[in-house]
């Protein structure tokens, strides 16, 4: 199980951009982490990696997350790749392979061939093994950012809003790798913005406005109220859509 511990956020002056936010999501599940612009979807998602300064914990099966690196993948928005550096779409899938290497043991790539070559045919980018990726489309790239999460193996894949500015068939090709993630016993938290999407991604939901607004599964959190506490609006869900 995934568990956060009072996770609070603060910048200069030390005004809070998240307050104390707590939630639990169980192990073999897709999670979203949804709220209105500003709402700080991205940071609880850094504050949870330390990647930031912030005060509370989040643990993986009661072990702190910070003492667990090996077994996390993390999938940063678009804008934080440096795609000027100089990688192939072969070797950024390699990459994921590191953590999982033996202290002084060198990666070798016969021996992980197979593997990589698999997992280029399942992410549909075996045709650009030797790609640059500051050539590929934004949907390319984050499905071979997907492939370096599925070589490594890692329990916990956190994902910083995959689907944002990239195509309908690269969405739909990794919705469908992540379920099979999902179902070998992977974890998946990702932070989303697309709702009309919500209901059909993801078993449970953590919606925030700078704090918690709910937490648990989609069923009993993507609700009318909770999304109108959260964006302002009364935001109708397809279980309030009225039928024809």
């Amino acid at each position: 199980m995934l568990e956060v511990h009072n996770v609070s956020v603060a910048y200069q002056r030390h005004q809070k951009v998240l307050s104390n936010v707590s939630f639990s999501l169980p192990k073999g599940t897709i999670s979203g982490i949804i709220g209105p612009n500003g709402a700080g979807k991205s940071t609880l998602l850094n504050a949870i990696l330390n990647i930031i300064p912030h005060t509370g914990s989040a643990t993986f099966d009661n072990v702190d997350l910070s003492r667990m690196a090996k077994r996390i993948a993390y999938v940063a928005q678009k804008s934080q790749i440096d795609l000027q550096f100089p990688i192939t779409v072969e070797q950024t899938i390699s990459l994921g392979l590191q953590p999982r290497l033996r202290l002084f043991q060198r990666l070798g790539k016969r021996q992980f061939r197979p593997e990589i070559e698999e997992i280029l045919a399942k992410i549909q980018m075996a045709d650009f093994a030797d790609r640059q990726i500051s050539q590929l489309s934004g949907g390319q790239l984050q499905r071979v950012m997907i492939g370096r999460c599925m070589i490594q193996q890692a329990d916990l894949i956190l994902l910083d809003e995959p689907f944002s500015g990239i195509d309908a068939r690269s969405e739909a090709t990794i919705m469908a790798l992540l379920q099979e993630l999902k179902q070998s016993g992977k974890t998946i938290l990702m932070v989303h913005h697309d709702l009309n999407k919500v209901q059909d991604y993801f078993d449970h939901l953590v919606i925030i406005k700078q704090a918690l607004v709910a937490a648990g599964s989609t069923h009993e959190t993507f609700t009318p109220e909770n999304m109108q506490q959260a964006y302002g609006l009364p935001i109708i869900t397809k279980e309030e859509t009225p039928h024809a």
